[in-house]
């Protein structure tokens, strides 16, 4: 598509493209005339194929598709149809694999430009590098024409990029308007895009359809009988209500697009859907559409089109997956679609990047002083539903990168299934590019966002996937500082029983800075609550990236062997806790890690900092991805004087401490309560009597710090009931007994106070009575 090389001034640079665009255009004409028989009146159809945030994913793992079937794919729609366009919304280099990120994204440029890309809008990621590297060195190895109407140069005050591209195809002109998202300055380094400002999306696309519709056609400013939307903004959920609330950027574009935009092509937050929106357009419904990411579906949208009167007749868009399986299960995705034929010149191509990246993957960077490790089963396959030194690793490398450029970051979350290889000591203790990479194989981005307290503890609520989920649990890796513990015995919804951020309790509704790579920011793996944070920040920053940056800056890495999160069921409480001086047992989980670390042998637990007990823990593993790893049941007894100097009968919370040899340290906060001692005393109104007499007998019960007595009163002869009665508040402790009648001879009468859950039980002493 390209005439030249592209000159540096904005002026010359449209010129160029809407020249390159002519050129096309008598391309088009001189291979697609139709026969003169055919007439006018036959409509035009016209398929637009079109991706986003494909981030260089150039080889084929499941379910990404890969370069070489994806340039199948879009053959296979030419050959359909020779009036066949191939666009992008955007990112399609940034947030790379290791095999393309290494070589500067040359790889997948290259094998872009041979699968035939034509049109893309500028993303986010496109400006990683900086404006100087996307205007020159990625624009001129591109075939393909960068747009955005939004990106303008601040010296000149004139469009940086051309504003627009169009195609003309059987007579019919088809015309693109790009732009990048408004979050632009938030999402690369500032120093990076200096020389430009980011404008109004709606303005400058409303304004740029304006001139390709106004009829005045020249060098400059060609006309374009259908109009698409190529934009690297997008929906921050799949349904259609996500695509047009207008209390979002999205919305606020698809609300307020000029109707002379037929379809509005998405991308940015990495969601699939396929939707047709209500406008003012000739088909009275207009497609906004996003094809996901990385390659793993791709869009194929039919245009039918009037040649004589230029009306759109209809616009169908089908969202296609490169693997046959993706959309049943995509955890099974492993048949792709479009097969691959050997010596395919872009499978070679793909082959000698891979081969190129070997020796940069051999580079050093730092030291591990041991085996990171996922968890593991019993059988010896991974486990996502453990907690992992190498998850919670991860967890603390983007936190510390998040920091970087979002220095309120307070809390990181790494996903399992990100982490798909083990990081191993072996066989010298160095970390390699080429290892890093293949632990964290999807070039995420990392992002910030806020959440309150609550929706932390929904997230975690949701590592117990959905009924019928691949796996049960999935486990999140956490970062230094933050820990919880959680009841595995308790109700869904409630077993998150205490959650700290360095010691402090996380409040509820308080906002806290979270980074996610940017499939967990999305809500990915069921983890809505994290998918419904807010304030989102891209930090422009790859997973692999700020791993690199990580291990620059500490050199060696050791695993953190203690837990961050462990397991506890107790018993129910009484309503006013655990008393002082009972037994309970504790069932702990999650206390040991599963592969090569040492071994957690012991348990101990303290109450208020008094040792209360300790057990052996079990070394079983799990047999599916579950938590467990690591039991034990522990028999405790609160310790006297835990609830310190509080009142007699007072509730107090108590930390009840759970160690181990390795560093795990974790505390759950249990009420604890002292009763109040009580003293009994009796007698009887008679102490010698007549048979058949009758005989009362008084209790008096008192307890210290004058709580309330309430409770049953029991009055034995000897060792025999003969009389109950039930103090209430109002007794103040004084009750009257009429006794039963009673035999001939010496009678030892005494009252029991059973106790109440404030005032301990006690005896009175025995008091003769003679009955003659």
């Amino acid at each position: 598509m390209r005439s030249g090389p592209r000159p540096a001034s904005p002026p010359l640079r449209r010129r160029l493209a809407l020249g390159a665009t002519a050129a096309a255009c008598a391309l088009a004409a001189a291979t697609f005339v139709a026969p003169a028989a055919q007439g006018a009146a036959t409509p035009v159809e016209i398929d637009l194929v079109t991706v986003n945030d494909f981030h260089g994913r150039i080889e084929q793992v499941a379910p990404a598709g890969g370069i070489a079937a994806l340039a199948q794919a879009v053959n296979q729609v030419r050959a359909g149809n020779p009036n066949t366009v191939f666009a992008a919304a955007g990112d399609m280099i940034g947030a790379s694999t290791f095999t393309s990120f290494i070589q500067n994204d040359v790889p997948t440029i290259e094998t872009l430009n041979e699968a035939g890309l034509e049109v893309s809008a500028a993303g986010n990621h496109e400006f990683d590098k900086g404006w100087a590297d996307l205007e020159g060195r990625v624009q001129d190895l591109a075939d393909w024409e960068y747009i955005a109407a939004n990106v303008y140069e601040k010296s000149t005050g004139l469009p940086g990029l051309a504003e627009s591209w169009v195609k003309e195809m059987e007579g019919i002109k088809v015309g693109f308007i790009g732009a990048v998202t408004e979050e632009l300055p938030s999402l690369v380094s500032p120093a990076g895009i200096q020389d430009i400002e980011v404008r109004d999306i709606v303005q400058s696309v409303n304004a740029v359809a304006d001139t390709l519709t106004d009829g005045v056609a020249t060098d400059t400013n060609l006309e374009a009988d259908v109009l698409v939307l190529l934009i690297h903004e997008g929906a921050p959920g799949t349904s259609l209500a996500a695509s047009t609330d207008p209390g979002t950027a999205f919305g606020e574009i698809v609300n307020n697009v000029t109707p002379k935009v037929n379809a509005i092509v998405s991308g940015h937050t990495h969601l699939a859907y396929n939707h047709e929106v209500p406008y003012a357009g000739d088909t009275g419904m207009r497609p906004v559409i996003s094809s996901g990411q990385y390659g793993e579906k791709f869009s194929d949208m039919r245009i039918t089109v009037d040649p004589d009167t230029k009306q759109v007749l209809s616009m169908d868009n089908t969202v296609i997956d490169m693997y046959w399986d993706h959309d049943a299960n995509p955890a099974t995705a492993t048949v792709p679609r479009y097969a691959v034929p050997a010596g395919d010149p872009i499978a070679t191509l793909v082959a000698s990047a891979v081969a190129a990246a070997e020796g940069p993957g051999s580079v050093k960077l730092g030291d591990i002083t041991a085996d990171f490790n996922r968890a593991k089963q019993a059988s010896g396959a991974e486990n996502r539903g453990g907690e992992s030194t190498l998850g919670n690793f991860v967890a603390d490398a983007q936190l510390w990168s998040a920091r970087r450029t979002d220095p309120q970051t307070q809390i990181a979350f790494m996903n399992p299934g990100g982490l798909r290889a083990d990081m191993a000591f072996a066989p010298d203790g160095v970390l390699t590019y080429k290892e890093a990479a293949t632990v964290q194989s999807f070039a995420n981005t990392l992002v910030t966002l806020s959440m309150t307290g609550e929706q932390i503890r929904q997230a975690l609520e949701q590592q117990w996937q959905p009924s019928g989920a691949t796996r049960p649990y999935l486990k999140l890796g956490i970062s230094a500082g933050f820990e919880y513990v959680y009841d595995p015995a308790a109700a869904p919804g409630s077993r998150i029983t205490r959650m700290t951020l360095d010691g402090v309790d996380i409040d509820p509704t308080a906002s806290y800075r979270v980074v996610a790579n940017s499939f967990l920011a999305s809500g990915g793996d069921n983890f809505a609550a994290i998918g419904q944070g807010t304030n989102k920040r891209d930090t422009g920053q790859v997973d692999l990236e700020s791993m690199v940056a990580y291990m620059a800056e500490i050199g060696t890495a050791t695993p953190d062997l203690a837990q961050r999160s462990i397991g506890a069921t107790l018993p129910a409480p009484g309503a006013q806790g655990y008393e002082e001086g009972s037994t309970f047992d504790v069932a702990l989980s999650s206390l040991d890690f599963s592969t090569t670390e040492p071994r957690v042998m012991a348990v101990d637990v303290a109450i208020a900092g008094v040792a209360a007990g300790s057990g052996a823990v079990s070394p079983s593993l799990p047999s599916t991805h579950a938590d467990g790893s690591g039991t034990a049941t522990v028999t405790v007894t609160v310790p006297e004087g835990a609830t310190g100097s509080a009142p007699a009968g007072t509730s107090v919370p108590v930390p009840l401490t759970v160690t181990t040899a390795t560093g795990t340290s974790l505390d759950i906060t249990i009420p604890v309560f002292a009763r109040a001692e009580s003293a009994t005393v009796g007698f009887a109104n008679k102490i010698i009597a007549k048979a058949n007499a009758k005989v009362k007998f008084t209790a008096i019960v008192l307890a210290e710090g004058g709580v309330p007595v309430v409770g049953d009163v029991t009055i034995l002869d000897g060792d025999e009931v003969i009389a109950t009665a039930t103090l209430a508040a109002s007794d103040r402790g004084v009750v009257k007994v009429q006794l039963p009648p009673l035999g001939k001879g010496l009678h030892r009468l005494s009252a029991a106070y059973g106790g109440s859950e404030s005032v301990a039980p006690s005896d009175s002493p025995a008091v003769p009575v003679l009955i003659w």
